[in-house]
């Protein structure tokens, strides 16, 4: 959906949200330029309504924000989702989906976008008073889960004959997706505090789609980089693995914030 104001800045504006952090980012398409770059984290998780806070507050401080944009695209983040083959996929049981891995409570609203070059159906719930306070400043926009951009944008990449593993790291925890000849085999999210846990779920993973390490190619991107403890354990046991870092064909307005938001990938790749 698009906003219904009309075309005059040829800016685009993405948001990310997550319970430990939110990030800011203003495209001029025009230009094929990022012009501002934001990303703030959080102490520790907060709840929607506390996050709400913090995205009134930037808006209220931050004069980039409050430029006139064209479009909005709010990314929600988190681990409240499931992928549902399309043919399977029944509108009205969106909830019996979500119910096996995630607490729905009565008051939740559950959204799903469709992602066709998956053939698949991503149900998750958003943050309903986020939304609300982004219809009431722009009216209509969309909205997505950051699985849907990041599975849309590696299957449009992803066309070789073997089993290709990716890991996109973030703080805390990574979304692991197995591709091969450019058929989604497996998506999923992951918690970890040590190095350990880190590799135990993609070594479990592995074993679990009979994956050999001596063969199988990962790619890491994202919050990562060699010299991590989380890089060099993987290394030990993992025989092809890679850092990537998937660009865009945009360029930054400004290097410093090039270089914050190298990690970003979904959110660069949302427009």
């Amino acid at each position: 959906m698009e906003t219904n104001k009309p075309s005059q800045t040829n800016l685009k504006l993405s948001i990310q949200v997550s319970l430990d952090g939110l990030s800011f980012c203003i495209l001029d398409t025009k230009q094929e330029e990022f012009i501002f770059f934001k990303k703030l984290t959080f102490d520790r998780q907060l709840d929607p309504v506390k996050i709400l806070q913090k995205i009134e507050l930037e808006y209220k401080n931050e004069e980039s924000l409050q430029a006139a944009v064209d479009e909005i695209t709010l990314i929600f983040d988190n681990p409240l989702y499931t992928i549902v083959p399309s043919k399977l996929f029944i509108e009205e049981q969106a909830s019996n989906y979500l119910k096996f891995n995630t607490r729905i409570l009565k008051t939740d609203f559950i959204a799903h976008d469709e992602i066709t070059i998956a053939r698949a159906v991503c149900v998750y719930i958003p943050y309903a008073n986020i939304i609300n306070y982004f219809f009431d400043k722009y009216g209509e926009f969309e909205y997505k889960h950051s699985i849907s951009v990041l599975l849309e944008n590696l299957l449009k990449k992803e066309k070789i004959n073997f089993p290709r593993v990716y890991l996109y790291n973030k703080p805390g925890n990574y979304d692991l997706v197995v591709i091969e000849e450019g058929r989604l085999i497996f998506c999923n999210n992951f918690k970890y505090e040590t190095p350990e846990d880190f590799l135990y779920y993609i070594l479990f993973t592995a074993e679990q789609l009979n994956l050999d390490p001596e063969k199988f190619n990962l790619q890491m991107f994202g919050n990562i980089s060699e010299d991590s403890a989380l890089y060099q354990l993987a290394y030990t046991y993992i025989k092809n693995i890679s850092l990537t870092k998937h660009s865009t064909k945009n360029t930054f307005s400004k290097t410093e914030e090039k270089q914050q938001a190298e990690a970003e990938f979904v959110l660069l790749n949302s427009f």
